[in-house]
């Protein structure tokens, strides 16, 4: 496979550590997964072609102009498209493809509707995969919970690269729509108890998942890494997955998103297996 060059902007200081996004974190893990190389820079999402974070430049040999991806889902199908990338999902069976698509619609929203049939892992491990029942997915609460319940602790994060003004006037832009947005989806309509007992829902459903791919994958004295479905290898689920995981622990606007996620230690010890696998040059989360 060509080998370009990559750089990726984040949308937060560029350093050796894990940011406040999840897609950015999921993004890097593909990237890792895939055994490519890639520097990182800041960004910001006007730059982006969809005014989104992360994005992607991509430069291939004896080309010019470095061309700009965004979207982490359409980033990975381009690399694996033009031969950058394998395909993860490539050797999974349809059932499993299905399994796959449903944990990162839970994590990502990228369903029509918040409730749908549950799906099954069988024969394999027997193991309802109730995956689409809670009524609100990861995205929404974890918006919720960063922008409207810890708004001044997001703003000057994630608009670090704005003078002071600046961040007081975007923020509150971005405050606004984030809150109209919510509102509209319906999930600022339920209550903070109910919206923390959906989070608790659906990282237990996570849990019970990981612990069922877990089984058998291992002895005492080996400490290997387990994937979300179970396989020797990880998937495109993994990469959401993990981009969740590391993204609540690292999130000062989501303390109780990385309590409800540190309550669940198969949950962390999938994270911080891959961790050490692929990020050592990152610091671990506290």
């Amino acid at each position: 496979m060509s080998s370009p060059s990559l750089i990726l902007f984040r949308g937060f200081p560029s350093q050796p550590a894990y940011v406040w996004s999840p897609f950015t974190s999921k993004l890097e893990a593909r990237l890792r997964f895939a055994g490519l190389a890639y520097k990182t820079d800041q960004g910001a999402p006007p730059k982006g072609p969809r005014g989104k974070i992360p994005h992607l430049h991509v430069r291939k040999e004896n080309h010019g102009e470095p061309e700009t991806l965004s979207d982490t889902h359409l980033i990975s199908e381009k690399l694996v498209a033009d031969g950058i990338a394998d395909e993860l999902n490539g050797k999974l069976t349809p059932e499993e493809k299905a399994q796959d698509l449903a944990i990162r619609a839970l994590l990502e929203d990228k369903c029509i509707s918040t409730r749908s049939t549950n799906l099954h892992r069988e024969p394999s491990s027997m193991l309802s995969l109730r995956l689409l029942t809670p009524t609100l997915h990861s995205q929404h609460v974890q918006n919720y919970e960063r922008w409207e319940q810890n708004f001044y602790t997001m703003r000057p994060a994630v608009l670090a690269a704005l003078p002071y003004p600046a961040q007081v006037l975007v923020g509150q832009l971005a405050y606004r729509k984030m809150s109209a947005t919510l509102y509209g989806q319906g999930t600022s309509r339920f209550t903070p108890e109910e919206i923390t007992k959906f989070k608790t829902e659906i990282w237990a459903n996570v849990d019970a998942l990981l612990t069922a791919s877990r089984q058998g994958k291992e002895t005492k004295k080996e400490k290997s890494m387990f994937f979300v479905l179970g396989g020797a290898t990880p998937t495109e689920a993994d990469t959401t997955l993990f981009g969740f995981i590391a993204s609540g622990l690292v999130c000062a606007a989501a303390p109780e998103t990385g309590k409800i996620i540190r309550s669940f230690p198969t949950v962390t010890e999938y994270a911080e297996r891959i961790h050490s696998h692929y990020f050592p040059d990152y610091k671990l989360w506290e």
